[in-house]
C-alpha cells in the first residue's frame, strides 16, 4: 500500500480538525492569553487532533503548533526536525468566540526554510486552498492566480493588527499611510485567511507587522503558487525564522504598498 503524499495528509488533519470546530461553533468557553488574545478548548483540541493525524503518517517529523507549550517567536528557527509541520489549529479565534464565520485552520510542511505544501481550511464555507511547492495554489480544485490589479487607489487590501495594538505603533502609522490611498481596507481577524484571499485575487495586496511561523507558513506558499510576491521589511523575502513583517500582491502592486508603507526604510 502506498504511503499518501505529503499534501494528502495535510488536506486530511486540516479537515478532521475543521470538522472538529464546526462542530463547537457557539459551545466553547475562552480565557485570554494576554488583552483580547483567545484561546478555546476548540483550539487545543484541534491542535492535538492535527498532531495525531500528522504523527501517525510521518512520526519522525517534527511539530510547531501555535498552542504548543514551547510556541515562541523563535520556535521555529529553535526546531531542529529536518522536516517540520507548522500548525495553526484555529486563526481567527475571537471570529469563532463571536460565531463570525471567519476562521479557519492552517498547516504548512517545511524542510528547512522551505515550504513544501500547505492548506487554508475554513470549515464553515467549505473553502479549501492548497498548495504544492512548484504544482500551484488551488481552491477547492480550482487553480487560483493573484488580482492583477496594479494601483493601490484600485486595491482591496487587507490589514491585520496586534492584539495589543496602540495609536503609536507601526501597524497603525502604516494603517494612517494607507487609508487615503486604498480603494478599501478589510480588517479580517485572520491573517490566515487574509492570505489566502490575496492568492485567490479576492484582495489585491495585504500585510502585517505581527506574525508568527503558523500564521503565515501556508498562506505564504498559496501566494507563491498563485504568482504573488511577499516581501519582509528591508525589501527581501519573508523568513520562517523571523516573519516579524510581510506585505504581499503582485509585484507591481506590492512596490508601490511598499512605498506606501515604507516598509523599506
Amino acid at each position: 500500500m502506498m504511503q499518501p503524499s505529503y499534501l494528502e495528509v495535510c488536506e486530511d488533519a486540516a479537515r478532521t480538525a475543521g470538522a472538529l470546530l464546526k462542530e463547537k461553533v457557539g459551545k466553547v468557553t475562552f480565557r485570554e492569553k494576554k488583552r483580547a488574545d483567545l484561546v478555546t478548548e476548540a483550539d487545543m483540541e484541534a491542535q492535538e487532533t492535527i498532531k495525531r493525524v500528522l504523527g501517525e503518517a510521518f512520526p519522525e517529523h517534527g511539530f510547531l503548533g501555535e498552542e504548543s507549550p514551547e510556541a515562541s517567536a523563535d520556535s521555529y528557527r529553535d526546531n531542529r526536525a529536518p522536516f517540520c509541520w507548522i500548525v495553526d489549529p484555529l486563526d481567527g479565534t475571537t471570529n469563532f468566540v463571536h460565531q463570525v464565520p471567519f476562521f479557519c485552520t492552517s498547516i504548512a510542511l517545511a524542510q528547512g526554510n522551505e515550504l513544501l505544501c500547505g492548506v487554508v481550511y475554513n470549515p464553515m464555507t467549505e473553502e479549501f486552498f492548497s498548495a504544492e511547492r512548484g504544482k500551484g495554489a488551488f481552491l477547492n480544485g480550482n487553480r487560483l492566480c493573484v488580482s492583477e490589479v496594479e494601483k493601490p487607489e484600485d486595491s482591496l487590501v487587507a490589514v491585520g493588527f496586534p492584539t495589543d495594538a496602540q495609536l503609536d505603533c507601526e501597524d497603525i502609522q502604516a494603517f494612517f499611510r494607507a487609508v487615503p490611498v486604498a480603494q478599501a481596507i478589510r480588517r479580517t481577524g485572520s491573517m490566515a485567511l487574509n492570505m489566502a484571499c490575496v492568492a485567490a485575487g479576492r484582495f489585491d495586496a495585504m500585510w502585517g507587522f505581527t506574525a508568527n511561523a503558523w500564521d503565515i507558513a501556508a498562506g505564504i506558499l498559496l501566494i507563491q503558487e498563485a504568482g504573488g510576491v511577499i516581501v519582509s521589511t528591508d525589501g527581501g523575502p519573508v523568513s520562517l525564522d523571523d516573519p516579524r513583517f510581510l506585505c504581499a500582491a503582485n509585484e507591481t502592486l506590492l512596490n508601490k504598498w511598499a512605498m506606501i508603507l515604507k516598509v523599506h526604510q
